[in-house]
């Protein structure tokens, strides 16, 4: 045996029970959210395409940050894969906001069930430059629920914003100026 075996088998031995724990507890969240509804399909037609209107502006590349509880940004929903983190690119409809996303199952939220859009500086371990994160507030079912996007221009952020909560549409919950868009934050 050499001179650091009892090193990395010790070294090996704590990163599979970190990785276990990690394991068990995002069984446990699964469990516990097992009463979270699925979110809504997005709308077929008779052919079994989505049957969403024109576009509202132009889709937005960016990424999908989490679900969270609605108030509580460290919630994250693990249920129906609302919890995993990929890239996405965002449609708006008037039947409501399309996040198509890479790698796992497009959330849809339908115009009806959106209660407010703000910007936030993060939410579940996803931390931005001030106001950096477009939050949207639904409901899901019963349950009240955040969904975090961050666009790839920062400066697509107040268009992105502003026609989710066009006339019609949620109000918004940042009623300030965005900030000026500066070499810096985009």
């Amino acid at each position: 045996m050499g001179q650091y075996t009892g090193a990395v088998l010790i070294t090996l031995a704590v990163v599979v029970l970190a990785a276990g724990l990690i394991l068990l507890g995002w069984r446990n969240r699964l469990r516990r959210q097992s009463d979270v509804p699925a979110p809504p399909q997005i709308p077929l037609d008779a052919n079994g395409d989505p049957e969403l209107g024109d576009f509202i502006g132009e889709p937005a590349q960016g990424v999908y940050v989490c679900t969270t509880t609605a108030g509580d940004w460290l919630d994250r929903i693990a249920a129906h894969h609302l919890g995993i983190r990929t890239n996405a690119d965002m449609s708006i409809h008037p039947e409501g906001v399309l996040l198509a996303r890479h790698g796992a199952p497009d959330v849809f939220i339908p115009a009806a069930s959106i209660t407010g859009v703000s910007r936030s500086s993060g939410m579940a371990g996803k931390f931005v430059e001030k106001d950096g994160l477009l939050v949207i507030s639904w409901m899901l079912g019963t349950k009240a629920v955040d969904t975090g996007f961050r666009p790839r221009y920062h400066a697509e952020l107040p268009g992105i914003l502003a026609r989710i909560a066009a006339p019609g549409g949620p109000e918004t919950d940042n009623n300030e100026e965005p900030p000026a868009e500066t070499k810096e934050n985009q």
